[in-house]
């Protein structure tokens, strides 16, 4: 196998950058086989592959205070492929997200604890199956029906346009957040999806990105068994800007197609992120055996060899001083990057013959500089 290993992981010797990436990265992936397998049920393979994403997205771009989860301007999250759930219970516990009722009172607790996780799929669990809004933080959007996220990915957009539109004044913006959706083949197929992809190009809605899971394969094998349509040529049809990763272990180009998203106005993003369901596994990577249930207990341990991880750990998060030091890291250090860069924003003076973006003409007009 070619999966790429963590540094020891009890090693003291001070990491690198890159060392606390893979670390970080290669923890989300072993919660989310570990969570699968003593839940006997579940879908590894998503977390497995897109563990760098969404360790990228949550690190080093998204703007989210994980001590106050519901902030007015957060960027949202919505995990369309809400079957791959492990990845967001993986990273709200990482990150330290707090706690919020259904009434949106601050409890002052984890939103996902890893015993949480320890009960993924479990009566009781803040870590179910799929995410469900209003029962654990960080959760923006119920999903699970294919399409469902993106479709409401959407809607959220739009909010969010409208807000602005409203309520900011040039030199003072209130409202400009950001809207992610990751998304499946099996969200692509869903005609809903269609449907508010159109929309969102006729609108315009330049905050807004969908990140398409390219894998190849779903529940019954090979997504060209069902699956064979040009998915760029469609979304240009829309009207957006289409964009692709060619390896979703690559957080510096993960990490530059956001940034284009970033520059690019007045139309939605859409990037292609080739992946492999259930990355590092020697026998089921790339196979439908696994997208909907446990690796089993030897692949595990060969998998976690394969990461370069102690073979009989499980739920290993926090329990090394390097892995603690790296679950610290992902939610502060991107905290201080936005507020950062909000306060230059704030700071500077309009550009001569730019629009508002609040101009009363159009429904979405930026006219900000560049977070």
């Amino acid at each position: 196998m070619n999966a790429i290993a963590s540094p020891a992981v009890n090693s003291a010797r001070p990491m690198t950058a890159a060392q606390l990436d893979q670390l970080s990265i290669n923890t989300i992936r072993t919660l989310s086989i570990d969570a699968v397998q003593q839940a006997k049920s579940g879908h590894p393979g998503t977390p497995m592959a897109l563990a760098p994403l969404v360790y990228t997205l949550w690190n080093r771009v998204t703007r989210f205070d994980p001590q106050d989860p519901i902030w007015p301007n957060r960027d949202r999250f919505v995990l369309s492929n809400g079957h791959a759930s492990m990845l967001l219970w993986s990273v709200l516990h990482l990150t330290g997200t707090r706690a919020v009722n259904s009434d949106y009172e601050r409890l002052g607790q984890p939103a996902v604890s890893l015993d949480d996780i320890r009960h993924f799929r479990q009566l009781g669990s803040k870590a179910p199956g799929h995410p469900e809004y209003h029962l654990v933080s960080g959760v923006e959007a119920t999903t699970g029906p294919l399409g469902q996220g993106v479709a409401t990915s959407v809607g959220m957009a739009i909010a969010e346009a409208w807000l602005a539109n409203r309520y900011n004044r040039p030199d003072f913006e209130i409202f400009g957040y950001n809207i992610y959706a990751v998304c499946s083949d099996g969200c692509m197929m869903e005609g809903v999806a269609s449907e508010a992809a159109s929309l969102a190009g006729h609108l315009a809605l330049d905050n807004l990105c969908w990140i398409y899971d390219n894998n190849h394969i779903t529940i019954e094998g090979n997504t060209r068994i069902t699956f064979t349509e040009d998915i760029a040529a469609r979304f240009l049809g829309y009207g957006w800007n289409v964009l692709r990763v060619g390896d979703a272990n690559d957080i510096e180009r993960i990490e530059h197609a956001l940034d284009v998203f970033h520059k690019t106005k007045d139309r939605p993003t859409f990037i292609i992120l080739d992946s492999h369901i259930g990355y590092g596994s020697p026998h089921k990577q790339d196979t439908a055996a696994a997208h909907g249930e446990p690796l089993g207990e030897e692949e595990v341990r060969l998998t976690k060899r394969d990461y370069g991880w102690p073979e009989d750990a499980k739920f290993l998060a926090r329990g090394a001083g390097a892995v603690a030091a790296t679950a610290a890291d992902i939610g502060p250090r991107q905290i201080r990057v936005r507020i950062r860069r909000r306060a230059r924003r704030l700071c500077a003076r309009r550009r001569p013959g730019r629009k508002a973006r609040g101009d009363p003409h159009r429904l979405r007009q930026r006219g900000q500089p560049l977070r």
